[in-house]
């Protein structure tokens, strides 16, 4: 049996009805996820500079009109 299989084809090579195969499928995916280590940080960690433009494709200028023009929110 291969690694990559539908949970069909697994029910159908083990004589096994799907929603069983559906079953123990998900009980392994959720074992193997839980035992997954935490990630572990260390060292220096670098970012680059993030801009931030509240607006319509860089112009806040439009949003400010348009929210004074809505009951004078700005």
């Amino acid at each position: 049996m291969g690694l990559n299989l539908s949970n069909a084809q697994i029910a159908q090579e083990l004589g096994l009805n799907p929603d069983d195969v559906q079953r123990m499928t998900e009980q392994l995916r959720d074992g193997i996820v839980a035992r997954q280590p935490e990630p572990r940080l260390a060292g220096e960690v670098e970012c680059d500079e993030v801009y931030v433009v509240a607006g319509h494709k860089g112009h806040p200028d439009a949003v400010k009109k348009k929210a004074a023009g809505v009951g004078g929110a700005g």
